[in-house]
């Protein structure tokens, strides 16, 4: 089945005004893929005092977005109130990044921008800047944990893609017969005795498309 997509165009889908009007372009923190362009920073956005998301106006701003819709969830408030989040996730790899109150994206007047969960550094470019994925994690006693997705069979071993969920890997042995493991054992090995941080350029760096 097709994935569904959102391409949003608001502020009248105008180029701003001159040559020198700023705007701003944010990846996915975990993937790098283009969520949003606006004509504001993030950080100069206001926040809702219920989950830290940032507002961003489109009557006042300009926003672009790039996204997969993901549905609706109603959530719980204080006093009883319900909450409904029409949210949308990033492309590349599926991470939530930003939700709507209405139905409707054109005509929701807010976007709201998960915190924590876009940059306008890309990960790829620069990995040094951008936080460890969750696939990625560090365990006590200095222990590296990383989620892996396999595909045995493949015409060549390697790391094909670092997202927020896993680390995917291909591998040319069969599975049926423990050798795609041992493969992938063997292969995973050379980031042993590094940190989470490490690991994750490391994985980055490896990484073909």
């Amino acid at each position: 089945m097709p994935k569904r997509t959102t391409h949003t165009y608001s502020s009248e889908d105008a180029a701003p005004d001159g040559p020198e009007s700023d705007i701003f372009v944010y990846h996915c923190k975990y993937c790098s893929s283009h969520v949003l362009i606006t004509d504001m920073q993030l950080l100069k956005m206001p926040k809702r005092k219920t989950d830290n998301a940032y507002v961003l106006d489109k009557k006042k701003h300009l926003a672009r977005l790039n996204v997969a819709e993901a549905g609706k969830v109603v959530l719980k408030r204080g006093e009883g109130k319900l909450e409904r989040q029409f949210r949308m996730n990033c492309i590349g790899c599926e991470l939530f990044v930003c939700y709507r109150s209405e139905e409707d994206p054109e005509t929701a007047p807010f976007i709201y921008v998960v915190d924590g969960a876009l940059s306008s550094v890309s990960a790829e470019t620069n990995p040094q800047d951008a936080p460890v994925p969750p696939c990625i994690s560090q365990l006590e006693g200095g222990l590296v944990q990383v989620a892996i997705e396999v595909e045995d069979r493949a015409q060549r071993s390697a790391i094909t893609r670092v997202n927020a969920d896993d680390v995917r890997v291909t591998v040319a042995a069969p599975a049926a017969r423990g050798e795609a493991n041992n493969e992938l054992l063997e292969f995973m090995g050379k980031v042993e005795d590094l940190s989470a941080r490490e690991v994750y350029e490391k994985l980055l760096e490896a990484a073909q498309p």
